[in-house]
């Protein structure tokens, strides 16, 4: 007969809008032990299981801190009451964590009144869509409705037929039912409450349970953090509405979960490095930006096909992706990584996708220039198992200002993620200048813009950012000086066509005052790109950029960026608040007449 050995649940906080999937062992009459669930409709030898969640009822519902969700909230900000900002952001667990907290939180009362003016119900919709965290943190006077609060595409089981009644009275507490299904995922109704889990065996014919009941329960119930919304800086000279044209590209390394192990971010509480976590945060971030088009990196070829392809395919988006080759990697084959490519249908068609995969090139590449006796040696450098997605566009929105109307507005779409060591500078410039000149014979076909995203883990001014950003590299560069096998001789090859500009270096090409002078504080003054794209405690840098051509495109305005004070002091990425190690880049642009050179 079946019988239940354990059960534990993957993390002790549960948290809104975040699923909770008991582990269960399970013994079988054959006397194989197995995790795999055997519902009522596959029951084994007679018996399947049984689940329940309850909600105790009896407890008081408690606020949480804002800072330190885990923590139950001693102080409130009135303030923020009086500013209408959501009242899960007032409280504190105590006036230390306030103080601590204080030039971030004074934020959210600086921009209160201007955030409502300029996105309207925007912010609520950015920040409240999975989360839940308004007004009813505190409102005991919540029916208790199963439904109420949930979140799109939540399935917590079927709900109970009749009235939110009392489901079992133990001890002087009460538990209402909520969910009959073995995954559950906590509600706005659930905040500060307790949660329980129960499984037992039940006979499928008489649906009487059959030994012992075995139970779960949670810690409180706590909200989603939310960051502060980022928001969208003008940095042209136009004014107004948006642009006749206009597009929106978000570019985002968004840490995969094989790389998110406690070991490297051992400063992140590990129920905010769970992947149930971090991708409904991730999710939320994302859909929340708008983007007309969407590239990822460090995507699994698991999530990509059982999260983020669906769910973004519920907000209108087309979806394309390209796993990293393999060669190099063992383990789980369905952690490799790669690229997602997410564009939304009603802006945009899918002519052609080009899949690149530089484990090819360096094949070639080793076969032409590489001596025979060192080509073993030589691939053994250059397999990397990094890729790039091409993808080419057809806008469905008129181009204002196209100097031919009628023609059709396509759009050249580059995302790759560069993932080379430090000490292999050779292979990492390799790959971007391969990518570059796969671009060209693109561009040489078709008069066509091109966007070029990605994390290349290169610093601004290296060997590879300056080679997209200037189109050459002296050939005294210092990145040129590690070339083992020759790959990059000769040097005057390192070169291109393409009037590649980094979207983000038009905040230092702003003048004014306010938010723009703002931006420009967060950009460094030599190499005009962001101080930093990637925070960890172990480093902080730039590393992510988006490229355009600017004689076809030109950047209308940019999500701002994130000062270290944003992170909170002593914090670094990721956090409850942001659910990856990089921040996320999105640039608005717009078509323009390409400029005709000689």
């Amino acid at each position: 007969m079946l019988s239940v050995l354990r059960v534990h649940l993957p993390s002790e906080i549960p948290i809104v809008g975040c699923e909770i999937t008991p582990y269960v062992l399970v013994k079988r009459p054959d006397n194989t032990v197995s995790n795999d669930d055997v519902p009522e409709t596959a029951p084994v030898n007679g018996h399947h299981i049984r689940y329940r969640w309850y909600r105790i009822q009896s407890d008081r519902k408690v606020a949480v801190c804002s800072v330190h969700p885990t923590e139950q909230a001693t102080i409130q900000c009135l303030g923020c009451v009086k500013a209408k900002i959501p009242v899960a952001k007032s409280y504190h667990c105590s006036s230390r964590c306030f103080s601590d907290a204080w030039h971030h939180h004074r934020a959210l009362h600086d921009r209160a009144s201007s955030a409502v003016s300029e996105n309207g119900a925007e912010e609520e919709e950015l920040f409240g869509r999975f989360n839940s965290t308004g007004s009813g943190v505190l409102n005991t006077g919540v029916t208790g409705s199963a439904s109420s609060g949930q979140s799109p595409g939540q399935n917590n089981g079927p709900v109970p037929s009749y009235p939110a009644t009392v489901a079992e009275r133990n001890g002087g507490e009460t538990w209402f039912e909520v969910a009959r299904s073995r995954t559950y995922t906590p509600m706005a109704d659930d905040i500060g409450h307790t949660l329980r889990f129960e499984c037992v065996i039940v006979d499928a014919e008489t649906r009487i349970p059959v030994g012992a009941t075995n139970t779960v329960l949670t810690s409180r119930v706590i909200p989603a953090p939310s960051p502060t919304p980022r928001r969208m800086i003008q940095v042209n000279d136009s004014q107004g509405a948006t642009p006749s044209g206009a597009f929106t590209v978000l570019s985002y390394n968004i840490l995969a979960d094989a790389y998110a192990t406690n070991e490297s971010y051992s400063y992140c509480p590990s129920w905010a490095l769970s992947w149930p976590y971090r991708r409904q945060n991730l999710l939320r971030e994302i859909i929340g930006y708008h983007a007309d088009i969407v590239c990822l990196q460090e995507v699994q070829s698991d999530h990509f096909e059982e999260f983020f392809a669906p769910e973004l395919d519920k907000h209108g988006y087309q979806a394309l992706y390209k796993k990293n080759t393999s060669e190099v990697y063992s383990g789980n084959f369905n952690a490799v990584d790669g690229c997602a490519t997410f564009f939304r249908r009603d802006r945009f068609s899918h002519v052609k996708k080009y899949e690149v995969e530089f484990n090819k090139a360096a094949q070639s590449l080793a076969d032409a220039v590489i001596a025979v006796n060192q080509k073993k040696a030589a691939l053994n450098r250059l397999i990397k198992d990094n890729i790039a997605l091409i993808v080419v566009l057809e806008a469905k929105f008129t181009s204002h200002g196209t100097d031919n109307p009628g023609k059709r507005q396509l759009l050249c779409v580059a995302n790759t993620h560069v993932n080379v060591p430090l000490e292999c500078k050779d292979v990492k410039l390799w790959q971007v200048h391969t990518l570059i000149k796969g671009l060209e014979k693109i561009a040489a076909s078709a008069d066509i813009p091109m966007l070029v995203c990605g994390d290349f883990n290169s610093i601004p001014n290296s060997a590879p950012h300056t080679l997209l950003s200037i189109g050459k590299v002296d050939p005294a560069h210092p990145d040129l000086a590690i070339d083992p096998y020759g790959i990059l001789r000769p040097n005057n090859k390192l070169s291109h066509n393409l009037v590649l500009v980094s979207a983000y270096s038009s905040f230092a090409r702003t003048k004014g005052f306010g938010p723009q002078a703002e931006q420009r504080r967060r950009i460094d003054q030599f190499s005009n790109e962001p101080l930093f794209t990637k925070c960890t405690r172990e480093y902080i840098g730039t590393v992510d950029y988006i490229f355009y051509t600017a004689d076809s495109l030109t950047v209308e305005s940019l999500l701002e960026l994130l000062d270290e004070e944003s992170l909170r002091k002593d914090t670094a990425l990721p956090s409850p608040e942001w659910s990856s190690d990089h921040i996320a880049l999105l640039a608005e642009f717009r078509c323009m007449p390409r400029i005709r050179r000689g």
